[in-house]
């Protein structure tokens, strides 16, 4: 599951790495970029829970295959496109399929793993997105000098198509095959506890889209940076991100087994999330790129605290029969935000007003954290002194 996410952002940040080169050729502009990932965040959107209600009915073997086999056509099609509508068909059908990729990650977690170790294997199975992210400069720059930035979409198809392979004989397992049945929970929609969630985890990781997709157009629009350029530096980023998934994994896990609450785990790792990404708002004021890219670095480490920890937070919550599900609300919602988000930030690089666009960008996981504090209701409170026994 963490090869299959590492491929599922490699086809999806190919063209946040590539978006200066395919701008001369095609014309685009930072709003119709903006607009394109817009397209492929609200089809993700609707296709997280979809499939994730899909992987909990049918099993992740199954689910898993169709949909790696449908993003995997759509990532090499890009390679044909040459103006807004065509990327924006192209990235709606990618982002759709997509959806599968957390859902069917933590409901394998779920399913393998005991609650002790579930958020370790949440961060193992998750850092799959930021690592495709570091490896996406490395893997498509080269590419796209050497033979066109359409030969670098053309050839993110084949590792979907190589991971289907291995797929297929793995889940062979007992604990894979078919729809193991496991712990189950109320779960009711207008509950508190369900929009709690999905704020903390939504707005938590506004600054991991911001970066992925306008750093790019920052270090060359500020820094002045080439594509070229590019490939050597957008990985560190990233690397927070990797990090931070295995450091908050193993963080939650170790308070739990210590005894605390998972709520209560949850709570602190927010805290410290909330004071760290105020932090991102001052970046516009720093000269210096190799200290821009230590901040965006500090940035992206902070979302796994909202990442893991609202997932930890929602199957305590809710228990591991809805895991798939829950993972696709998370992570619809964030792309939700992010396709609200993207054009507006757009827009704001094509201005010039970058000072703005990252003061919104901090904001919004303070605000998160917030909102979750207030709508996790009070039956929670009562237990974040004692753990929760699975």
């Amino acid at each position: 599951m963490m090869l299959v996410s590492t491929i599922s952002y490699v086809d999806r940040n190919a063209i946040a790495v590539l978006i200066p080169t395919i701008q001369k050729e095609t014309g685009l502009t930072g709003r119709d970029y903006g607009w394109i990932v817009a397209a492929f965040s609200y089809a993700y959107m609707l296709g997280n829970p979809l499939w994730g209600m899909l992987l909990d009915r049918l099993g992740v073997r199954v689910g898993m295959t169709l949909a790696v086999a449908g993003w995997s056509v759509a990532s090499a099609l890009h390679g044909l496109a040459g103006g807004l509508l065509g990327f924006g068909l192209l990235r709606t059908a990618l982002g759709f399929c997509e959806g599968a990729t957390f859902p069917g990650a933590l409901r394998t977690v779920m399913q393998t793993l005991d609650p002790v170790r579930r958020s370790r294997g949440i961060a193992l199975s998750y850092s799959g997105g930021s690592l495709g992210a570091i490896l996406t400069p490395f893997l498509v720059t080269p590419l796209a000098l050497a033979y066109g930035w359409r030969m670098a979409f053309w050839l993110t198809g084949i590792g979907g198509a190589v991971w289907l392979i291995w797929w297929w004989g793995l889940c062979g397992r007992p604990d894979l095959k078919g729809r193991p049945e496991m712990v189950d929970q109320e779960f009711v929609w207008r509950d508190r506890r369900v929009f709690a969630f999905i704020f903390v985890y939504a707005m938590g990781s506004v600054p991991l889209g911001f970066i992925l997709y306008m750093a790019g157009l920052y270090l060359t629009q500020v820094y002045g940076l080439s594509q070229g350029d590019l490939g050597k530096v957008l990985w560190i980023p990233p690397a927070g991100w990797e990090c931070g998934y295995f450091f908050w994994g193993w963080w939650i896990d170790r308070m739990v087994k210590d005894g605390l609450a998972v709520d209560a785990a949850c709570r602190r790792a927010f805290r410290i999330g909330f004071v760290l990404s105020l932090l991102l708002g001052l970046a516009p004021g720093i000269g210096d790129v190799r200290l821009f890219l230590v901040e965006l670095f500090l940035a992206m480490f902070t979302t796994g605290s909202f990442i893991v920890g609202g997932i930890a937070y929602a199957t305590s919550a809710f228990g591991t029969g809805r895991a798939g599900l829950i993972a696709g609300l998370g992570a619809g919602s964030f792309s939700a935000l992010t396709a609200l988000l993207a054009p507006v930030f757009g827009g704001m690089m094509d201005d010039r007003t970058y000072g703005v666009a990252f003061a919104l960008a901090a904001a919004f996981p303070a605000t998160g954290y917030l909102l979750w504090l207030w709508l996790k209701g009070e039956r929670e409170s009562a237990s974040d002194g004692a753990a929760t026994r699975p």
